[in-house]
């Protein structure tokens, strides 16, 4: 099992007080973060239609938005490190809202990777990093539960937005809809504004010696560009057995991980589903996953499961794949609803501790630069994966080989989690006791030796007869020299 998590810090994280405020601000542009690229399938159907674009076109809208999300990551915690959390939560908020005011004028598919995909995806970046980051700084005991009640932001407002862009839809049309959400996401500069620096809120000698070093730093930063891009790229972490079996498992989820949520509404309509009603399985989900995320992080943290949190992970993902396995068997809307109740549980726990699991491995010093290098290779499927998922749907003319395939990968991607993560702790205990017992180890390496050696004099003694009058001075002088070699 993995030790305790411990500070390494040069503070002790409050573990509460203004943190809680904290993790509201990151509730919301979390929730904006991932909500966002999911309810904006709502619109793909309507500006298919207008801008003459097939599945596989449209897909790319939310693939690139999510990938620029994820690969901004680097660049978001050298940001973090050098301004803090509020003003970049701030900018990120920025962006996002004029992007898609923006996009509500475009009239190519391209402007639309531009200005929903690209720009809006950055600002969604912003906006990740910088929460995940202070919420690190600001707790460490109960850590769990604040990153599950922080990214239960993403369920919440799936389940408010969903519905909310359907209305939109219907009554301002596509282009409406985007200037309204645009505006609606200025409300992620408030967040930001919740995100003050843990050190003002603690304020002691200790701190105000680490708010010194951490400027001595930042003015290093400006000098040497290159040695910063060099920590918040650290290629080291390749050598890290952990780090590599989390990176390949995550990558194997995220690939499968949102293709069936982009196209759970249109996989409904084709099964004669209402386009309201079909809106309604993404609230189902989300309203499930709202509640999933902050009961799986009480669970996490919980001294039964916290050592255990990388083998809960791997469960949550075999869970999640298995759900979109069983998707194709559905017929019926009752059944429909009740593969989104269950994809909102293993979604959501696969969520609750996605960010947990990584800072359970890398600790507080080494996450901010881990998940900026977990976010930017994560970004390649992430881009690849719906577009890929909707290229079956325009060759096969049926959505169900999409969750046969999401749900393989992710299965895959669970199991393989779990077996190395034994192998890994068990490498890692063994490790330990050799640090431990280096010296002991050598003994008793010592001791066996000269038992055989001990066994090889006994048995030519015995082979040797006994003189008739019972006397062999040179047996006993051999016998005297045996039992006198040191142990």
């Amino acid at each position: 099992m993995p030790p305790t998590p411990t500070n390494d810090l040069a503070f002790k994280p409050p573990d509460g007080g203004w943190g809680w405020m904290v993790v509201i601000g990151a509730h919301i542009s979390i929730g904006f973060a991932y909500s966002t690229p999911k309810a904006l399938s709502i619109f793909f159907k309507e500006i298919q239609a207008d801008l003459e674009a097939s599945y596989s076109d449209i897909a790319w809208i939310s693939s690139i938005m999510l990938a620029a999300m994820y690969a901004g990551g680097p660049v978001s915690s050298a940001l973090v490190n050098r301004y803090g959390s509020r003003p970049i939560v701030i900018l990120g908020g920025l962006m996002c809202g004029v992007s898609m005011v923006a996009a509500s004028f475009g009239n190519s598919i391209i402007y639309l990777y531009l200005c929903i995909g690209v720009i809006a995806g950055c600002g969604l970046a912003l906006n990740l990093n910088a929460s995940l980051t202070i919420i690190s700084k600001y707790f460490l005991a109960k850590r769990p539960l604040a990153n599950g009640l922080a990214m239960a932001g993403s369920p919440v407002f799936l389940c408010f937005l969903a519905p909310l862009n359907q209305y939109l839809l219907d009554k301002f049309g596509w282009r409406g809809s985007l200037l309204i959400l645009g505006a609606l996401m200025l409300n992620c500069c408030v967040a930001g504004a919740l995100m003050r620096p843990v050190g003002s809120c603690t304020p002691s000698a200790a701190l105000r010696k680490k708010a010194k070093e951490q400027s001595a730093t930042s003015e290093q930063w400006q000098q040497s560009c290159a040695s910063h891009a060099k920590k918040f790229l650290n290629l080291s972490f390749f050598k890290d057995r952990g780090f590599m079996i989390y990176l390949i498992g995550n990558v194997m989820f995220i690939f499968g991980a949102y293709a069936p949520i982009l196209f759970l509404s249109a996989y409904a309509v084709s099964q004669g589903v209402d386009q309201y009603s079909a809106a309604y399985l993404l609230s189902i989900m989300g309203f499930v996953d709202m509640f999933v995320r902050p009961g799986t992080g009480l669970i996490a943290n919980s001294k039964w499961i916290r050592p255990r949190v990388q083998y809960f992970f791997s469960f949550a993902m075999v869970f999640n794949g298995t759900c979109h396995l069983l998707c194709p068997l559905i017929e019926s809307y009752t059944f429909l609803v009740v593969y989104a109740v269950f994809f909102g549980v293993g979604f959501g726990m696969v969520f609750a501790l996605i960010f947990e699991c990584l800072m359970d491995l890398m600790g507080h010093e080494r996450f901010p630069s881990a998940v900026g290098l977990v976010t930017i290779i994560e970004c390649f499927p992430m881009l690849l994966g719906p577009p890929t998922a909707a290229l079956l749907v325009d060759v096969f003319k049926d959505s169900k080989y999409l969750f046969l395939m999401c749900g393989a990968v992710i299965v895959t991607g669970g199991l393989f989690l779990f077996i190395m993560n034994i192998y890994n702790y068990h490498m890692l205990e063994k490790q330990r006791r050799r640090q431990q017992n280096p010296k002991t180890v050598e003994d008793q390496d010592q001791v066996e030796m000269q038992n055989t050696l001990n066994h090889s004099y006994l048995a030519k003694e015995s082979a040797v007869p006994e003189k008739e009058n019972g006397s062999d001075p040179q047996g006993e002088r051999a016998s005297s020299e045996y039992f006198e070699v040191p142990i």
